[in-house]
């Protein structure tokens, strides 16, 4: 059994964190998600010394590391939950069973080695986390496995927008329970140039506008920033992290409720857009998104946001 740490030793590992430059924030005590005053964790996140004492000072939080701030590009390997079995496009590859199976054999396609040699943390259920730091004047995103997007089935990445759970913390959840550890004690190397192309061909992902049914008009006579927007905020949802899932919608769907409210998007088409987003987050646990709240988030910030609406100047026109 797993034994919970208590507020010293999360404290000591979230100034440990701290001291290689990486910024904090407090997590749900057992939990994977940011307390609920953290909804703005990637600002709030820290590297103070003295913030961070009076911080766990509170409570024994669990910590989460902000990725985009700590200038890491995280790679999570995750092992597959009971019954989940690789999709399609790896089913018939051999000995794939895994994250690091997925990653083994994207290594072998590029003739490349085993990206070991870099700071790594096993994870809950067994998983590990690879950190490297990404090539400067590149911003990636976050990627995930489930989606066209990702690198591969359970492969996950995390980097501006997305944080990872930092070693020292004990997650409890219904899908498992168990410790965050460091296994490998390094700097985090320079993210490998193949993986970087990857993740630059991904980074901006084929618009989710191609899920629609062909016969869906209208997608095609929007204006150039309305398409480029639904793109951007489809992103932010299909690339949401667990525990900022639904902000990520909630805020997608605000954004364009204030193109809905100046008559420059239909609100059915941006409502099928961030569902279809929503979609690669659904699932049965916890840190999993359910269709039922998806919609309902979508409907109340589209409506909050139309009450709003965007007033765009367009370039040549009439002060």
């Amino acid at each position: 059994m797993t034994t919970a740490p208590d507020r010293t030793e999360l404290a000591a590992a979230a100034l440990a964190a701290a001291a290689r430059g990486w910024h904090v924030f407090p997590l749900t005590p057992g939990d994977k998600r940011p307390l609920p005053k953290f909804t703005d964790w990637e600002h709030r996140a820290t590297t103070d010394p003295a913030r961070i004492r009076r911080c766990w000072d509170h409570g024994p939080y669990n910590i989460g590391i902000a990725c985009g701030p700590s200038g890491l590009l995280v790679i999570d390997l995750d092992k597959p939950k009971p019954g989940e079995h690789p999709p399609p496009a790896w089913a018939n590859e051999p000995g794939i069973t895994e994250g690091a199976d997925v990653l083994a054999a994207l290594c072998e396609r590029h003739g490349a080695d085993w990206p070991g040699d870099t700071f790594t943390a096993t994870t809950r259920r067994g998983g590990m986390h690879l950190y490297f730091t990404p090539p400067p004047g590149t911003e990636f995103r976050n990627t995930n496995g489930k989606h066209r997007t990702g690198l591969g089935w359970l492969i996950d990445t995390r980097a501006h927008g997305g944080y990872v759970v930092a070693p020292g913390s004990v997650v409890d959840l219904p899908d498992g329970t168990g410790r965050y550890e460091v296994v490998h004690d390094v700097a985090p190397a320079p993210l490998p140039d193949w993986i970087a192309r990857l993740l630059t061909e991904v980074r901006a992902p084929a618009p989710l506008l191609g899920a629609l049914p062909a016969d869906r008009d209208g997608v095609g006579d929007l204006p150039a920033y309305v398409q480029a927007a639904l793109k951007a905020e489809a992103d932010r949802v299909a690339t949401a992290v667990p525990g900022g899932r639904n902000h990520a919608l909630n805020k997608a769907a605000y954004n364009l409720g204030r193109l809905v409210g100046a008559g420059l998007l239909a609100e059915d088409l941006a409502a099928e857009v961030l569902y279809n987003a929503a979609g690669v987050h659904f699932g049965p646990t916890r840190a999993d998104v359910r269709p039922g709240e998806a919609r309902a988030t979508i409907r109340s910030a589209l409506a909050a946001g139309a009450r709003r609406p965007r007033h765009i100047t367009m370039r040549g026109s009439a002060a």
